[in-house]
């Protein structure tokens, strides 16, 4: 695979079964290198055979009336500055029409059980601002009074979140009423949830007694024919509210923002006098529901008429099991793959799903009494393209715990002479994600080049359970901790089992948390050739003030908050220990970064420059941390140019 393949990619996802329990509407994205854009449409498996179904060329979030009339989606114009706006289409077929026109779009939809109404979460800009033009809004200066004042995630307002709200409004679909607002307080409002009888709407938002240093997040309820909202549930670190078809509310998240890392888990929530009782559904399971790499898309559980199905992350794969009311689990999709979204029917008779696996970017699956069907065959175009070379799965011991390891070789390794194919380790950002049996285009492209690629999950990442993904928490104060000594032994594994690989051209590169630790690894060994440090995470005192997730993740990581206790964001910081650096480095970021603002990448390029190393520096303008997934596409492209002209210069000598 070429950088340039990445116009051939073809994914699908966000399935929705139809209420007729045959019908499948689901999202198919594309890659436009020569618009530099993505296309997204609505695609509709009618039973026999998938077709387009809506134009796109930015449609999304496709949702089913529940009385099977009408399918609502998210679409974007293709006018410059166009917002995501509410469209409604026919069932069977037609034209989309808008139904909103928000100043900064919509993020989220629900329809009502009756179908006759559909609630979204409405962006405006704040009183201050909204009846001024884009060019007076940029002018003015910034009145800050509160964290967070950045989030990466909006990419929409320049990352800025204190001038715009989000609020719950009432869409009527056939656009004869104007959307009428819903919750009218200040704090913004997201994830909302029918209840089953259509009188009330759940949703999440900042505790009425909110701490801006901690990331906590609350149901609340709200009468939709007038009312004010109530708490339904305690504080916590929620990402998802909705209710089982009896009404009971359900919550999937961690209790305390303190939980994590973790594994999130799916909680029914009941009042208890005062307060709220909480119980715990899948904490016996002890693997996330909320799964991110990849992600599963419409997040949470799906509810049946015994219990619900719940996506897990386990160890590299993304399986679904169903939750039986007497709280049984059975297995209902499994395999060596990644679901990517699933839908299924009331009575849990089928599921329809999308998944990944090493060879293939995605395919569209029906799952019917035990019986297993793939409904596309996107990837057979993109394989008589594109070489995909095969993924490797082994374990090894270290320090009597399996640690597993993927690995794709470059053509011709299983004749190569020893100690002649270059070793390139990749690692994952989070910590607390996972690589896994799941198409992952640099490992792909990678191996084309000529290195022997491999990546694995150290300590600190998910899909092993709670105590996994905490093992790091309170460890980087030293060098040795448990996931560099983790990441350490993965080379030294796969030297041991591939006797091509050549000990004298090791490279390693990462991003994000992949790019701490390798700033971390660095100065511990001579033994690397070449390394790339992106997006990371390299200096705690400035991150702890700069980052949208500053003010709380080192207390999360490092077990103690910048003020409380600064000796342990010293140690911790690569940028410290810069010095004692002698690999040549690349320092890649993005601009528009505010997960790991690009101030982190140029203090620790300052600090190589100063200890002699070779290094340059590479920033992507107009990008944020999710550059290297959902990136504009040729920056996607470029980006891979430049880092196989670094690692060329010094491993392919």
């Amino acid at each position: 695979m070429q950088p340039a393949d990445l116009g051939h990619l073809i994914t699908p996802g966000d399935p929705q079964l139809h209420p007729d329990g045959q019908r499948v509407a689901y999202v198919l994205t594309e890659v436009d290198l020569d618009e530099d854009r993505y296309v997204r449409s609505v695609h509709l498996w009618d039973g026999e055979a998938s077709r387009s179904f809506t134009h796109g060329p930015s449609d999304g979030s496709p949702r089913w009336s529940p009385d099977g009339e009408h399918l609502a989606l998210v679409r974007t114009g293709e006018t410059d500055g166009a917002k995501p706006q509410l469209h409604v289409m026919p069932a069977d077929g037609g034209e989309a029409a808008a139904r909103t026109d928000f100043p900064l779009g919509i993020a989220g939809l629900a329809w009502s059980p009756d179908s006759a109404r559909v609630v979204v979460v409405g962006t405006e800009w704040t009183e201050v601002l909204a009846d001024l033009d884009d060019d007076e809004r940029a002018r003015r200066p910034r009145r800050i009074t509160e964290l967070p004042f950045r989030s990466d995630t909006e990419r929409s307002t320049g990352g800025w979140v204190g001038d715009r709200r989000q609020r719950l409004w009432l869409v009527d679909p056939a656009g004869q009423t104007d959307p009428a607002l819903l919750v009218a307080n200040d704090r913004d409002q997201r994830s909302p949830a029918w209840r089953p009888d259509g009188r009330r709407i759940a949703y999440l938002s900042d505790p009425i007694e909110r701490d801006e240093f901690t990331p906590w997040s609350q149901p609340f309820e709200v009468p939709v024919d007038g009312g004010e909202p109530v708490a339904v549930g305690p504080p916590g670190m929620w990402s998802w509210v909705g209710y089982a078809p009896d009404g009971a509310l359900h919550l999937a998240g961690l209790q305390s923002p303190w939980d994590w890392p973790g594994a999130n888990r799916v909680w029914r929530c009941e009042p208890d006098g005062d307060t709220f009782s909480l119980t715990d559904l899948t904490g016996h399971l002890d693997r996330d529901v909320l799964p991110a790499a990849p992600g599963v898309a419409p997040a949470g559980p799906r509810f049946v008429d015994d219990g619900f199905l719940t996506a897990l992350e386990d160890r590299g794969t993304t399986r679904v099991v169903h939750v039986h009311a007497d709280g049984g689990v059975t297995d209902v999709i499994g395999g060596e793959r990644n679901v990517t979204g699933f839908t299924v029917r009331d009575d849990a008779s089928a599921v329809t799903f999308t998944a990944t696996d090493p060879r293939t970017p995605g395919e569209l699956h029906w799952s019917q009494d035990g019986e297993e069907r793939r409904l596309t065959d996107l990837a057979e175009a993109f394989r008589t393209t594109v070489e995909v070379r095969e993924t490797e799965r082994f374990a090894f011991e270290r320090d009597g715990t399996e640690l597993d390891v993927w690995s794709v070789a470059p053509a011709g390794m299983a004749t190569a002479d020893p100690a002649s194919v270059p070793l390139l380790l990749n690692i994952h950002g989070g910590p607390t994600s996972q690589y896994g049996d799941h198409f992952f285009d640099e490992f792909q492209v990678f191996a084309a080049a000529g290195y022997l690629v491999v990546g694995s999950n150290p300590r600190g990442s998910s899909g092993r359970g709670t105590d996994w993904a905490r093992a790091v928490v309170g460890a980087w104060g030293v060098g040795d901790s448990i996931d560099v000594l983790d990441l350490e032994a993965v080379i030294d594994a796969a030297l041991a089992r591939y006797p091509q690989a050549d000990p004298e051209r090791i490279g390693i590169m990462g991003g994000s948390y992949g790019g701490y630790a390798v700033g971390r690894m660095l100065p511990r060994s001579q033994r690397y050739r070449s390394a790339i440090v992106e997006r990371g995470l390299l200096q705690w005192e400035s991150f702890s003030g700069t980052s949208d997730i500053g003010p709380f993740f080192d207390r999360m990581f490092l077990g103690e908050s910048l003020g409380v206790d600064s000796a342990i964001h010293r140690l911790a910081s690569p940028v410290h220990t810069a010095g004692s650096i002698v690999t040549p480095t690349l320092v890649l970021h993005s601009q528009a970064d505010w997960r790991c603002p690009v101030g982190q990448g140029e203090e620790f390029f300052v600090a190589l420059r100063r200890a002699g190393v070779e290094t340059e520096m590479v920033q992507f303008p107009n990008e944020g941390h999710e550059l290297s997934r959902s990136g504009a596409p040729k920056h996607r492209v470029e980006r891979f140019e430049v880092m196989l002209d670094w690692h060329g210069r010094f491993l392919q000598a």
